[in-house]
């Protein structure tokens, strides 16, 4: 069984449920934003800088490599292209926290990277996929339409997110009230959502189990060590590097599965690459996150490690000069 002649069943009814599902992630992003997270990014940009260039040209073509060296199949090489080119997932500010890093940072990078992504993700894709040495026939035989991905991503992400500022600036007090339960409510329903896709194409799943796993473990612990190594690389501080850290190592995978079965039927390795990407970054990431806070806590009190240097003694005025905007008490 070869997973570039197969196609996961996915009804068109189903296709509509995972898109609101993803526009409701989105809209729950957008009620946690405001018009000075935006301005943050402005203020101090080298932290969004340093994230924007990890996912747009480090993480893709670091994946591109990655596609060559490990074991895949074609479709399964466009799948890992296709999830790294997707913008950044909504839980890398929950892990942000639970890390102790800068959350205010991750919910600014998150808010501006998404508006990128809408135009940004059908290009990258089309540009890595189209080089790949077996890849690149999968995207001629779909004949891939990246104008009709922008309008799909736009849907998708644009609107929602749009809808969101809005009631967020018109009616600030109400969306701080709803937007925890869209926040959770929209990620458990993505992942009841990918699980019960891979439950439903069980036999699919179980056949190529050991190289998806493999592969999309590999992957996303690169994913996380390029956030990272780019953060210091960068001279950013600890609660900064963890936040580039989620920011670069977690991807909408969720929406990378729509898009499979938006634009490239199904394909079966496409569609389990994303799929189990979806579940496993978010095990991979609250594991570092809580491995993290508890290291950082041990060595320093707290759990933000440099959020304490004006009480700690010896912390450097580097730390302060390259911290991002100040966190909102009341995220």
């Amino acid at each position: 069984m070869n997973p570039d002649d197969i196609a996961l069943n996915f009804t068109p009814g189903t296709l509509i449920i995972l898109n609101v599902v993803l526009g409701l992630i989105m809209f729950g992003i957008a009620l946690d934003t405001t018009v000075d997270d935006f301005k943050a990014v402005l203020r101090k940009p080298k932290p969004f800088v340093i994230a924007i260039l990890a996912q747009l040209l480090v993480l893709p073509a670091v994946t591109f490599g990655l596609t060559l060296i490990l074991p895949v199949t074609p479709s399964m090489a466009l799948g890992m292209i296709l999830v790294a080119c997707c913008p950044p997932g909504n839980i890398s500010q929950v892990l942000t926290h639970r890390s102790g890093g800068n959350v205010a940072l991750s919910v600014s990078m998150t808010a501006v990277s998404n508006v990128i992504y809408i135009f940004a993700l059908p290009l990258s894709v089309a540009f890595w996929g189209s080089l790949h040495p077996t890849a690149r026939t999968l995207l001629e035989a779909v004949e891939l339409n990246a104008w009709a991905m922008l309008l799909d991503i736009f849907l998708i992400i644009g609107l929602p997110f749009a809808a969101g500022l809005l009631l967020r600036n018109r009616f600030p007090g109400f969306a701080i009230k709803v937007q925890p339960f869209v926040k959770w409510f929209s990620l458990l329903a993505l992942v009841g959502f990918i699980v019960a896709a891979l439950a439903g194409n069980w036999a699919y799943f179980v056949a190529f189990l050991g190289i998806i796993v493999l592969v999309v473990t590999v992957h996303d612990a690169v994913a996380l060590a390029i956030g990272y190594s780019t953060a210091v690389v960068g001279g950013l501080g600890t609660r900064e590097r963890k936040a580039l850290t989620f920011e670069v190592g977690i991807r909408n995978a969720g929406l990378g599965l729509g898009l499979v079965f938006a634009f490239f039927g199904g394909l079966g390795g496409m569609a389990i690459v994303a799929g189990w990407w979806g579940i496993w970054d978010i095990i991979a990431g609250l594991v570092v996150a809580a491995l993290w806070a508890r290291h950082t806590k041990r060595r320093t009190g707290s759990a933000k490690g440099d959020a304490t240097r004006h009480a700690v003694p010896g912390s450097g005025p580097a730390d302060a000069a390259t911290a991002g905007p100040a966190e909102d008490p009341a995220r």
